[in-house]
């Protein structure tokens, strides 16, 4: 393995696990679990697995390393990937390169946010990549190790080393991995990628840098209304980056929650709407400090509300999660976008 800092080669191929593991962590490049060993065979066939895939990388901020595809293909083997994962994965890293992402920022933050990963298309269930019951959660191999090889890539070709350049006074635990499948098929509406521009057979990942999904739960209504009332005035919170009115958020609907709102006629775009007009933060639950320092950053008040993101279209909605009335809504870092790239 090859440590791209400075380009000291280093015989792993005849180490056990835990001498490997010994070795990762004091080098630092361990993100605290334990870590495949990335011979040279395994990392081989994860190359081929994109060798069609001729797209140069931009370099990596904020260490500027433009990465080599063997040293991409390392993190992966090491984060528990299957070679069939890798495509997703630097799909993915392709995403968060988009300048719009603001990776430097979103890495160097002290808020404590996380490269949110979504996976859309026929290659969900060819992966097995959770769309339903648990889908942030554990025991799926390619959701746990797809937001997991994300999470090493940023931590040992982009810097990202927690105390040093990743300065979250707290941190979440999505920054071991976050990474979760659309359910189309239980989507009343176009899937999300298909919204974007994409082909429904086309393979895409959605990136966005986010907090820890937020639970919407609403047992009780039996209506549309009554649950955009519900899922507005969680959104509703001064204590989330989205006060500051600067990014997207996304609203992951159950799709019971999603059946409901599908059979009172709502659309995305109504829904979208809706939430925009009635998760806006009114000025008395936000401190007057803080109110000024909004105000001086350009993000006005409307009479006195503050609105939580530019436009209703920042608000991202798609459906994903099995059965129960529960629905998420995942702020943003606030000065970030959604990527989404077709995974080749």
């Amino acid at each position: 393995m090859k440590d791209i800092a400075d380009q000291e080669v280093i015989d792993i191929d005849d180490m056990d696990v835990e001498a490997f593991n010994d070795l990762a962590t004091q080098q630092g490049w361990s993100d605290g679990l334990p870590l495949y060993v990335p011979t040279e065979d395994k990392v081989a066939k994860f190359v081929e697995m994109v060798r069609g895939d001729n797209r140069p990388y931009p370099p990596v901020p904020p260490r500027q390393v433009v990465p080599t595809i063997q040293a991409l293909a390392a993190n992966a083997v090491m984060a528990g990937c299957k070679p069939e994962y890798f495509p997703v994965v630097t799909a993915a890293l392709r995403g968060v390169l988009d300048p719009e992402y603001n990776l430097h920022g979103t890495l160097a933050t002290t808020h404590p946010c996380a490269p949110m990963v979504m996976v859309s298309g026929p290659i969900r269930k060819e992966l097995n990549i959770n769309c339903g019951s648990n889908c942030f959660g554990q025991g799926w191999q390619a959701n746990a190790t797809i937001g997991r090889a994300l999470g090493l890539m940023l931590l040992n070709v982009a810097g990202a080393k927690p105390g040093e350049m990743d300065r979250s006074t707290q941190g979440n635990p999505a920054k071991f991995t976050f990474c979760f499948g659309e359910n189309e098929e239980e989507n009343p509406w176009t899937p999300y990628h298909v919204r974007r521009g994409f082909a429904p057979t086309d393979n895409v990942v959605t990136v966005m840098s986010g907090e820890a999904p937020h639970n919407l739960n609403d047992h009780g209504s039996t209506t549309g209304d009554g649950l955009l009332t519900t899922f507005a005035n969680s959104m509703a919170t001064p204590g989330a980056n989205t006060i500051y009115g600067k990014g997207p958020c996304f609203v992951i609907i159950g799709p019971e929650h999603a059946a409901t709102l599908a059979r009172d006629g709502y659309t995305i775009e109504s829904i979208q709407e809706e939430l925009y007009k009635r998760s806006r933060v009114h000025a008395s639950r936000i401190s007057q400090e803080n109110q000024d320092t909004y105000i001086s950053t350009g993000h006005k008040p409307e009479g006195d509300w503050f609105t939580i993101v530019p436009t209703p279209q920042d608000i991202h909605v798609t459906v994903a999660g099995g059965p129960g009335k529960h629905s998420a809504f995942i702020p943003s870092f606030g000065g970030t976008t959604v990527a989404c790239v077709r995974i080749a």
